[in-house]
């Protein structure tokens, strides 16, 4: 059985739904908490301090990447899940912007389990980390230590996800990392449609977010892969 390991903020109006994610999260020795709304939502998340957010896209006093939003403000280092019934690709897109991932309706509840264990594994630091020397690429360096990115001595702000995926890059160095590899190791996707665009949408987040502090830094191998310049 897997073991979960934190807390999970559920945001789903209906409630067998709701229920139904509640109890396999629980199963799976997740804390659990819910809300059907996006008030009840932030006044959770007030009182309390989720690993994770599960939001439903449409919600009935609100937006759920709007609530996102509001929610990655107060908190940064959360992560976010978005539940969509809807998958055309600028929905996709929209959600990736700024969460760590998206599953669509209807869902497999064992997708569901798989893809929040991932996205904490890679989102979530360790609760005692040592002391680690920056990792170093250039004019980036990132902080071990307090998941921070720098280029040319200024901040980047950047998602879990946005990092965890530049993390991958800079330890490789300059060598051209297979999409497939990326996919393994920053997503822990074992067996994903060849279709999937993922890795495509946030490097090009991550371009857009290092190229206005230098010139560019990630490179493409056309029908292979990514790497740093």
């Amino acid at each position: 059985m897997t073991t979960g390991s934190g807390t999970v903020l559920v945001v789903e109006d209906e409630e067998s739904i709701a229920d139904v994610l509640a109890i396999a999260l629980r199963y799976h020795r997740f804390e659990v908490m819910t809300a059907g709304t996006v008030r009840g939502a932030l006044s959770l998340a007030e009182r309390t301090r989720p690993d994770v957010a599960l939001l439903d896209v449409m919600l009935p006093d609100g937006d759920g990447r709007a609530l996102g939003r509001e929610l990655r403000e107060r908190r940064p280092d959360l992560a976010l899940v978005f539940l969509t019934a809807r998958d055309a690709p600028a929905e996709i897109v929209g959600a990736l912007g700024f969460g760590d991932d998206y599953i669509t309706k209807p869902f497999d509840v064992d997708v569901v389990i798989a893809r929040i264990t991932a996205v904490l594994r890679r989102t979530r630091p360790a609760d005692v980390l040592p002391q680690r020397p920056p990792l170093r690429y250039g004019d980036l360096e990132l902080d071990e230590t307090t998941y921070s990115v720098r280029r040319a001595g200024r901040t980047v702000e950047l998602t879990p996800t946005e990092y965890a995926l530049l993390r991958f890059l800079v330890r490789n160095g300059g060598r051209i990392v297979p999409k497939d590899q990326l996919l393994r190791h920053v997503w822990q996707y074992e067996h994903t449609p060849p279709e999937s665009t993922v890795v495509e949408t946030y490097i090009s987040y991550l371009r857009r977010k290092l190229d206005a502090l230098g010139p560019p830094v990630i490179t493409t191998r056309r029908g292979v892969g990514y790497g740093l310049a």
